[in-house]
């Protein structure tokens, strides 16, 4: 189920909104728990007992690392934190890369292991690196120990962040979980930027995506470069348009049961450095691979050539993360590599440079970077990176090219604009404008955001295509 289809927005939303505001305020994270086990038993029903697995252990061993702790045994709560984190690493490897490592054992020895294919469960990159921030932080002691299992099984299993993130560390919503308080207000918030999540979606993501297929499926030695890159400008912002909306929604979702889940895109291709990118962009990600792997190796608090070393570690893990494939090895290298080259030779010199060619050295590699990303056949991804700069002698463009260009100008403006400040500005001038008539500013909001809602349900009657892309990390 996603939030971008009938079934959820006509269908399992009101019924969870129903019941959890029917319900005394002692029980509703119980019903989100309910409701969250049923939302990811419709894809995973088999996977479902995984997760439970995944709670319980998280669980049991957060309060045995309080337990230890309060008896002074700290060594002992220690080793406790370290057992639960293996279990859950070990978990998410053997579902996620045991096919992986069986391929590359096989290609370099010819060993013939047959592989396990084993279908890779939604969202256990997500819920297991919620799970480990919890046991570590309250090892660390960042965090309170939680001994309700329901409370802690909504927090793990909570269905508006569960499949995609963003990546909510428990600390951040630990007294949410025991003390939040839903308004109005809030909730109206949550509906709006629900809404706005949505129309990326369906409106923008979709057709973005729709256009780069038509695209990938070409001969690429036939595609001409303005052809490719055109392919290639869809895709950066399919991707980006599909994961925000996913975020987007997720927060708007959290509004409505009265949370508040941290954001996890800052407008990431209005950057000028692919270090400024990495600091707008799945916010939480980074944010978790730097305060449990980053800043326990040291940082850059150590020599230079640790230092290096932190970061390449970091990125090396960064790509992984995201798939069981060479690609996403590859690409978490070459922002590695990158993000050194900033760091430590042209940084500097970068910083100096106009606005404009900032952007343009920031979008240029990365763009390059999702060539690398969403090709799994690395064949395939050089044929085609082959094809953007012209090395098969195919020209620029042709008469397809102005066709697609035609036909797709629009939607690609529609993208430019939308990655931008530009919306939101146009929105609070407007609001602006407006605020001293009573009934006017509600009243052209709520048209807006019905606008919106109107559209994507009239494009998903008729939709074929509608998943989300980070579902498959």
């Amino acid at each position: 189920m996603v939030f971008s289809s009938l079934l959820f927005l006509f269908r399992f939303l009101p019924a969870v909104l129903l019941v959890y505001y029917i319900v005394p305020h002692a029980l509703r994270n119980f019903v989100l728990l309910i409701f969250s086990l049923i939302f990811y038993a419709w894809g995973e029903p088999v996977y479902i007992i995984l997760m439970l697995v995944s709670i319980f252990i998280s669980y049991t061993g957060g309060i045995l690392i309080d337990c230890f702790t309060k008896m002074g045994r700290r060594k002992a709560a220690g080793i406790t934190m370290i057992i639960s984190c293996i279990v859950s690493l070990s978990m998410l490897a053997f579902f996620k890369y045991s096919d992986f490592v069986i391929e590359t054992a096989n290609n370099l020895t010819g060993a013939g292991i047959a592989m396990l294919q084993i279908a890779l469960p939604i969202g256990i990159s997500f819920y297991t690196f919620q799970t480990i921030s919890y046991t570590i932080d309250v090892y660390r002691g960042e965090a309170a120990v939680q001994k309700n299992l329901i409370s802690f099984g909504a927090y793990v299993s909570m269905f508006p962040q569960l499949i995609a993130g963003p990546i909510v560390q428990y600390k951040t919503i630990d007294t949410q979980l025991r003390t939040r308080k839903e308004t109005m207000e809030q909730y109206a918030e949550g509906v709006r930027r629900f809404m706005i999540g949505l129309g990326k979606k369906v409106l923008l993501a979709n057709n973005a995506g729709a256009l780069w297929d038509t695209i990938q499926t070409m001969n690429y030695s036939d595609v001409p470069v303005l052809t490719a890159w055109m392919g290639l400008t869809a895709y950066t912002f399919q991707i980006y348009f599909d994961f925000s909306a996913y975020s987007d929604m997720a927060v708007g979702l959290g509004h409505m049961f009265g949370f508040r889940f941290p954001e996890n895109f800052n407008y990431p291709y209005l950057s000028k450095s692919i270090t400024e990118f990495w600091r707008r962009w799945h916010i939480s990600l980074g944010t978790w691979f730097r305060e449990y792997v980053y800043i326990p190796l040291g940082g850059n608090r150590v020599n230079k050539w640790k230092h290096i070393r932190n970061i390449f570690i970091v990125w090396l893990l960064t790509g992984i993360w995201h798939g069981a494939s060479w690609n996403f090895v590859i690409w978490g290298v070459y922002y590695g590599a990158l993000l050194l080259a900033e760091k430590f030779i042209f940084g500097k010199h970068l910083k100096k440079l106009p606005v404009v060619c900032g952007h343009i050295y920031c979008m240029f590699f990365v763009m390059l970077g999702w060539n690398l990303f969403v090709f799994e056949d690395m064949g395939q991804g050089m044929a085609f990176l082959k094809a953007l700069f012209g090395i098969y002698g195919q020209g620029i463009g042709n008469k397809e090219t102005v066709y697609l260009l035609y036909n797709h100008v629009f939607l690609l403006v529609l993208c430019i604009l939308g990655s931008t400040h530009l919306p939101q500005d146009i929105g609070r001038g407007v609001c602006a404008r407006l605020s001293g008539r009573n009934v006017m500013q509600p009243l052209v909001e709520n048209v807006f955001y019905a606008g919106i809602f109107i559209l994507s349900v009239a494009w998903l009657v008729d939709a074929t295509y509608n998943p989300f892309l980070y579902f498959r990390f």
